[in-house]
């Protein structure tokens, strides 16, 4: 590792206060996890779906707002509008995060805020797609917020040479958490019948347990995690606790940012291409029951395959990062991506094979170059303002973006084709490719005022 300065006293712990605090923070993955496999990737879209068919007019259109949205896509939308959402809550929360040190309260009002909406997901029944679609708005922009709160203290458990490690463990973690609960889903499911209950009915008790595991677990990383406080000269001047400070200090940020032009065209490529990797995660249970005329247990199956596979994909990529570096590491994921997409256009239909043999790729490539995006930007971000920058990184992460899946909708819309849709998402890798390999990481890093890891 390069030679940097010496950490101020928010960042510096003992090894064992680090371990402690790692490993409570590795639990809000395994918390939030089950919302992103579940709700997201698993029942929601389709459900969502069914219940906008069984509300729209002759034509297939439904009029939220008095707007004519096809039912087929009106969960794209509703994805793309959650992150309009968060795009305007997620730097005011952050740069009061940042200016106040009490990034915990915030990301406690954020978690439970988004598992209370999930939970109520078990009220989406007959034509409320109404309900639905706002409490998806609600529950992803909550989950985008407590996101960027938890992966802004990243830089702060965890040492540079540590943080490819810890960031891929903390994927892995909410992989695990995400193939459990899928496989008490599955069970559910499969067994409604003998359950006494409806297929819809079981749909809907999947998606609201969602949101207790996400509730319940989020108490781990808010017993272990840690406020940190702030130096004197960092509050001097500072209404510290009012919005309008918030906003004060965002636009100060904004000036900041353009202070480092390595680290915004690191994070432009990671927007791109990270758009197109969110995009298919949401949209491919929809991709795989309306285009491939999958059943849900499949598309269960599929997903719970991603979920095993991806643990594994994070660990094993994280690995590879020590030898090759973090940035090498997510081109080659890209280039893969690219070839997945590439593929998924030609799956025919009826053919779970096929469709197992694509998740499995997808799972092998997922958590790997979402964990070392997450690590690699760490480095990346000037001291004293990892919550804020987080905030424009977590635009495009967990949450979702929001020009893909309006991409994959319009797509949809003007062709009737989902497949379309899906090849309509090859240029986010190649452009996202394209940008990353263009960014100097190592001299951004120091550009920054970070100690750099000896593999970058």
């Amino acid at each position: 590792m390069t030679a940097g300065t010496t950490e101020p006293e928010e960042y510096a712990t003992g090894r064992a206060e680090r371990r402690r605090e790692q490993r409570g923070w590795y639990f809000y993955d395994f918390a939030c996890s089950v919302y992103s496999t579940s709700v997201l990737t698993v029942f929601l879209g389709p459900y969502l779906t069914s219940v906008a068919r069984a509300a729209a007019d002759a034509e297939g259109f439904v009029h939220p707002l008095g707007i004519p949205v096809r039912a087929g896509s009106l969960f794209a939308y509703a994805v793309s509008a959650s992150i309009v959402v968060a795009v305007l809550v997620m730097p005011m929360v952050g740069a009061v995060a940042d200016r106040t040190g009490r990034k915990k309260p915030l990301l406690a009002a954020a978690a439970y805020l988004g598992a209370t909406a999930t939970a109520g997901m078990f009220f989406l029944a007959g034509e409320r797609y109404l309900l639905g679609a706002f409490l998806l708005i609600v529950a992803n922009a909550s989950l985008a917020v407590s996101m960027m709160l938890y992966n802004a203290y990243l830089p702060q458990i965890a040492e540079p040479d540590e943080r490819d490690a810890v960031s891929s463990r903390g994927w892995a973690f909410g992989y695990t958490s995400g193939a459990l609960v899928l496989v008490l889903n599955l069970v559910l499911y499969s067994g409604h019948d003998s359950f006494g209950l409806t297929e819809g009915e079981a749909i809907r008790i999947c998606l609201a347990s969602a949101g207790v595991w996400w509730g319940a677990f989020t108490l781990v990383p808010l017993r272990r995690l840690r406020d940190r406080r702030i130096h004197p000269e960092r509050l001097e001047g500072a209404d510290v606790g009012a919005v309008g400070g918030g906003w004060r200090q965002l636009r100060a940020t904004l000036k900041d940012m353009r202070r480092h032009p390595l680290t915004l065209s690191f994070l432009l490529a990671y927007l791109v291409y990270n758009d197109g990797v969110q995009t298919v995660i949401s949209q491919a249970s929809l991709y795989g029951s309306e285009e491939l005329g999958l059943d849900q247990t499949t598309l269960i199956t599929a997903v719970l395959l991603v979920q095993v596979l991806a643990v594994a994909g994070a660990l094993g990529m994280g690995r590879l990062a020590r030898s090759y570096g973090a940035k090498r590491t997510i081109l080659g994921s890209l280039a893969v991506w690219t070839l997945i997409l590439a593929a998924a256009y030609f799956l025919p239909a009826d053919a779970p094979v096929f469709f197992f043999t694509l998740a499995a790729a997808i799972g092998l490539v997922l958590g790997g170059s979402q964990a070392l995006s997450r690590s690699l930007f760490s480095h990346l971000v000037p001291r004293g303002k990892e919550a804020e920058y987080f905030s424009a990184y977590e635009m495009s992460d967990r949450g979702l973006s929001w020009l893909g899946p309006l991409v994959f909708g319009l797509a949809y819309q003007l062709t009737g084709s989902y497949r379309d849709a899906i090849i309509s998402l090859v240029i986010f890798f190649v452009v996202g490719f394209t940008l990353l390999a263009r960014v100097p990481v190592r001299r951004a890093a120091e550009a920054a005022g970070n100690a750099v890891p000896d593999r970058i």
